[in-house]
């Protein structure tokens, strides 16, 4: 084996050694501000994952406003103003900001890198506009696809089953098709799945297709890709429900976030399927590509397989 496969093949192992949970999940920071008079709230961070969440992040609060460890005190005003989060975007993706109102109702705020501020207006009413819901949760799902490893290579390998021909406009429509669908369901509410049975399904469907895309044979999945891409969707949009659940969706633009956050999710599928587009054009001049191939679904699939043990294990633990 050449010193390139074997490097491939330790890149691949170097994956695998990233465990299941590194496999898709965002980086989410939850602050949550609840109020307890006019003008004044407890506020937290919820517990980071190795270390305090605010070692990564300062909440910017509105100029009327003044904190303490746990309490924000804005005075007549209200939570009114910008809030914003500084260093978001770097160790986490996201900021979410839930405000509990004492009439009961509850707001939900999503800052990234991109919108790293809201404006609030000191009252339960969310008057922010559609356009800036809608590319904020557009950046958020095209994060989310390009920094879940596991969707990227089931995509992959769909594209190594079907090749860049014109049956994989069908296969990767389908695909979209089936997660949207499971996605809007579940982000409704209208389905609901524990996540740890959807992590290991995610995982073994990448197995699957892998192995599928290794061999000639003519089998049900080289005859009806789309029909494998479809089913397998169904399974990839829950996921999916699982990042926009622990995002949050604003009640009075639910919709339009819940779209916009499809939309990214496409656009860095998207994106993806012409990166590999361009790699496979240039390969394409190399007479060692096919051995590439091989190493390549071969090295997805022992990356899938592990983490497909260990979802497992998670599930039945």
């Amino acid at each position: 084996m050449s010193r390139l496969l074997k490097t491939l093949w330790a890149l691949a192992l170097m994956v695998a050694a990233m465990g299941p949970a590194a496999a898709h999940e965002m980086t989410m920071a939850e602050m949550q501000l609840r109020e307890t008079q006019r003008g004044e709230f407890l506020w937290q961070w919820g517990a980071g994952e190795k270390r305090p969440i605010s070692q990564d992040l300062t909440p910017v609060w509105p100029q009327a406003c003044t904190a303490d460890a746990t309490v924000l005190r804005c005075g007549d005003a209200g939570l009114s103003g910008t809030l914003s989060v500084k260093g978001v975007g770097e160790r986490y993706s996201a900021a979410v900001i839930r405000v509990f109102w004492r009439d009961g109702q509850t707001r939900v705020y999503t800052l990234t890198k991109a919108q790293p501020s809201v404006q609030l207006y000191g009252a339960a009413d969310d008057p922010r506009g559609i356009g800036e819901i809608a590319s904020a949760y557009t950046l958020l799902g095209v994060e989310h696809i390009l920094g879940g490893i596991d969707h990227l290579l089931f995509v992959i390998s769909l594209l190594f089953l079907v090749g860049f021909q014109r049956r994989l406009v069908w296969t990767i429509t389908a695909f979209t098709a089936a997660h949207s669908l499971t996605l809007a369901s579940s982000a409704l509410g209208w389905l609901t799945l524990r996540s740890a049975p959807v992590e290991a399904s995610i995982a073994l469907s990448i197995v699957l297709v892998a192995g599928e895309a290794l061999h000639r044979r003519d089998t049900a999945a080289r005859r009806w890709p789309a029909v494998v891409a479809f089913l397998f969707g169904l399974v990839h949009g829950l996921g999916f429900a699982g990042a926009l659940q622990e995002i949050g969706l604003p009640e009075q633009h639910l919709l339009v976030a819940l779209l916009t956050f499809n939309v990214g999710v496409e656009l860095g599928q998207l994106m993806t399927v012409g990166v590999c587009w361009c790699l496979w054009r240039v390969a394409g001049r190399w007479p060692a590509a096919q051995r590439l191939r091989t190493v390549l679904l071969y090295g997805i699939g022992s990356v899938a397989a592990y983490w497909s043990w260990l979802r497992i294990a998670a599930v039945l633990a």
